[in-house]
């Protein structure tokens, strides 16, 4: 990532928690896990062919 933009992100608990448990086992930060699956969805939308 060459920029960052810092955001606040408002989260129902228990989506949260999960999130939270999601980026313990993976061994990341709970940032890192929100980027992670961001990403991963972002990639998998534009290989579907949806525009950026």
């Amino acid at each position: 990532m060459d920029e960052e933009k810092r955001i606040t992100l408002r989260l129902p608990v228990d989506l949260h928690e999960w999130l939270a448990v999601q980026a313990k086992s993976a061994r990341r930060s709970l940032n890192s896990e929100i980027v992670y699956r961001l990403e991963v969805e972002r990639d998998a939308a534009m290989a579907d062919g949806e525009s950026p």
